[in-house]
C-alpha cells in the first residue's frame, strides 16, 4: 500500500483498545462522584467526539457532552460544575486551547482526564488524569473513536445499560479490529487511488452522511480537504442535506456520501438516490461494502466511524502524492499568530 507503515498502523490500533483498561480505572474512581462527562477538544480532533456523543444520545440516559474548548471557556455549559469530568483530546498535548482549559478546570475545581497522543506533553502533566498512546496524524482518528467509544461502553456498564456479556463482546471485538481494519485498507487500497486520480482537480466537494458517520464527514471536509489539501468542502447533515444543500447539485459537483450501519443509514441512502439524477460525480464510501473479519453485526453496527476512517486515509495517501501536495504542508496553522 501507498506510503502506509503496517506495522505501526497495527501498534497505534492495538494500542488504542489496550488504552481501555486505564479507562476503566479513571472511571472507576470517579462515577460515583460525577453527573456528567464532557469531551472538549480544538479542532480535528474534538470533531471525532461528535461521534461518540452521538452514539451514547439514543443509547445513554447518562449525560454527555461535546463542546468547543474556547467557546466553552468564555460560555460553559450551566450543567458545568466540580461534578463533571472533562475528557481533553489532544494529538500534540500543546494546543493552546486546550492547555488553557485545563487551568480553567483546575480554577473551578473540575477534573481532567486528557487523551493524549504524543509523550510527556504539558497536557499530559497538568491534567488530573492522563492516557497516552502513541499516534500521529494518519492513525489519530480510529485511535479517539475507539477511546470515545470505551468510555461511553463502560459507563453504559456501570449504570446497568447494558449487561457484562453485552460490554464483554464489544470489547472482545475491539481486540480483533486492528487485523480487521488492516483488511478494510487493502480493500479500500485501489478505491481511494481511483478517487484520487479522478478529482485531483476537483476544487469542490459536498461531502454528507448522518449518525455515527457525519462526524467523519464533517472531520474529512474540514481536516483533512481543507486543511491538508487546501480543497473548499461543503459537510452537510444528511438529514438537513434537503433542507437547502440540494439547490447546489448540477451536472460535475462532486458529492461524497459516507454511509455506515447504525439506524441513520436510510437518511444517507435518500441521498444517494437524489444526487445521481442531477450530477455525476458521486462517491458513495459504504462501510457495509467492506470486510471486517471476525467482528460481529452488533459491533459493525457502531464502528462506522471508525471504519470510515481506515478507508478515507488510503484515499488521502493517494490524493497528497496525485497532487503533488504533502498532507503536512500548511501555510498558516500553526505557522504564525492568530
Amino acid at each position: 500500500m501507498l506510503n502506509f507503515d503496517q506495522d505501526r498502523f497495527l501498534k497505534t490500533e492495538t494500542g488504542a483498545v489496550k488504552t481501555n483498561a486505564e479507562i476503566q480505572s479513571v472511571l472507576d474512581r470517579e462515577l460515583d462522584s460525577i453527573d456528567n462527562i464532557y469531551f472538549i477538544g480544538s479542532g480535528g480532533v474534538g470533531i471525532l467526539f461528535d461521534s461518540t456523543v452521538e452514539f451514547a444520545r439514543s443509547r445513554s440516559a447518562f449525560p454527555f457532552h461535546r463542546v468547543i474548548a474556547a467557546e466553552f471557556m468564555l460560555q460553559p455549559n450551566k450543567t458545568f460544575s466540580n461534578k463533571s469530568l472533562v475528557v481533553i483530546p489532544s494529538l500534540s498535548g500543546t494546543t493552546k486551547e486546550t492547555l488553557e482549559l485545563v487551568k480553567y478546570c483546575e480554577e473551578h475545581d473540575v477534573r481532567t482526564l486528557a487523551l493524549v497522543g504524543s509523550p510527556d506533553t504539558p497536557l499530559q502533566k497538568e491534567a488530573t488524569y492522563a492516557i497516552y498512546n502513541d499516534v500521529l496524524d494518519d492513525t489519530s482518528s480510529e485511535n479517539y473513536y475507539l477511546q470515545g467509544l470505551m468510555i461511553v461502553l463502560y459507563v453504559m456498564l456501570k449504570k446497568g445499560e447494558i449487561d457484562q456479556a453485552q460490554y464483554d463482546s464489544y470489547i472482545s471485538d475491539f481486540e480483533k479490529l486492528p487485523e480487521a481494519l488492516l483488511a478494510a485498507k487493502k480493500q479500500a487500497e485501489p478505491i481511494g487511488e481511483a478517487f484520487a486520480n479522478e478529482h485531483k482537480e476537483t476544487p469542490y466537494h459536498i461531502i454528507t452522511g448522518a449518525g455515527d458517520s457525519f462526524a467523519e464527514a464533517y472531520y474529512y471536509g474540514m481536516c483533512i480537504l481543507e486543511e491538508m489539501q487546501w480543497i473548499k468542502t461543503r459537510p452537510v447533515q444528511a438529514a438537513d442535506f434537503f433542507h437547502g444543500t440540494l439547490e447546489l447539485i448540477e451536472k460535475g459537483v462532486s458529492v461524497i456520501i459516507m454511509k455506515g450501519e447504525d439506524k441513520s443509514r436510510s437518511l444517507s441512502d435518500r441521498v444517494e438516490r437524489f444526487v445521481p439524477k442531477f450530477t455525476d460525480q458521486v462517491t458513495v464510501i459504504d462501510t457495509k461494502a467492506y470486510d471486517l473479519p471476525g467482528i460481529s453485526e452488533n459491533t459493525r453496527e457502531i464502528i462506522s466511524s471508525v471504519v470510515l476512517a481506515t478507508v478515507l486515509e488510503r484515499f488521502s495517501a493517494h490524493l497528497e502524492v496525485v497532487r503533488d501536495h504533502p498532507l503536512t504542508f500548511r501555510r498558516y496553522y500553526k505557522k504564525m499568530e492568530y
